[in-house]
């Protein structure tokens, strides 16, 4: 299991990763010449559905389903950036639960009629609280993923995608096989924009 200060030193390098490429995004999007109609919906909330191939115990197929709530902000019709918050208490395996806090850079490619697909790359935490009461472990986390929204109105869209936790360092217990710690599954939500 991390130590305190390694687990310090990845939330921090978690944060200046995210923080850094905001920036670079907030200062690419600055240097291009505005339009007429700026074209982003900038500011959605929504919930989702997960259900994810669990990666523990190794090689179990054991899968985890719960609920999560995200957060998009788009500067424009193709650049975004995503928070999302993810908790899988339900399927575990003997009491075993997952969750995530990730942020990170959202691409959106050309609408397709009411279809909007996407790809994104986030980082965050990953937590598991280990099967049998072992203990708890947070985990540096990457996580790219793909999608489409889906608009059903105005202010309402639909949104299925798939995402592939890779989590760092883990499981991370001596004298055991480094299987890394791999969530990935399928999220299924809606989202409200909240500001335009």
């Amino acid at each position: 299991m991390y130590s305190l200060k390694v687990f310090t030193r990845s939330i921090s390098t978690c944060a200046l990763l995210v923080f850094a490429v905001s920036l670079a995004v907030i200062t690419t999007s600055a240097q291009v010449v505005p339009s007429a109609d700026r074209g982003g919906d900038r500011l959605w909330l929504g919930a989702e559905y997960s259900n994810i191939n669990a990666s523990f115990p190794y090689q179990s197929n054991q899968r985890l389903s719960g609920i999560g709530a995200f957060a998009d902000f788009n500067w424009n019709t193709h650049l975004g950036v995503e928070a999302d918050a993810r908790f899988m208490p339900f399927g575990g395996f003997y009491g075993e639960t997952e969750s995530s806090y990730l942020a990170g850079p959202k691409f959106y490619y050309s609408r397709l009629g009411k279809f909007q697909p996407y790809a994104k790359g986030l980082i965050g935490v990953g937590r598991i609280h280990y099967p049998f009461d072992i203990g708890d472990a947070t985990y540096l986390s990457i996580a790219p993923g793909a999608g489409t929204n889906y608009r059903i109105g105005h202010n309402w869209s639909l949104r299925g995608e798939y995402e592939y936790q890779m989590w760092l360092d883990s499981p991370g217990y001596a004298n055991e096989p480094a299987h890394q710690i791999r969530p990935n599954g399928f999220q299924v939500g809606f989202a409200y924009r909240l500001l335009r």
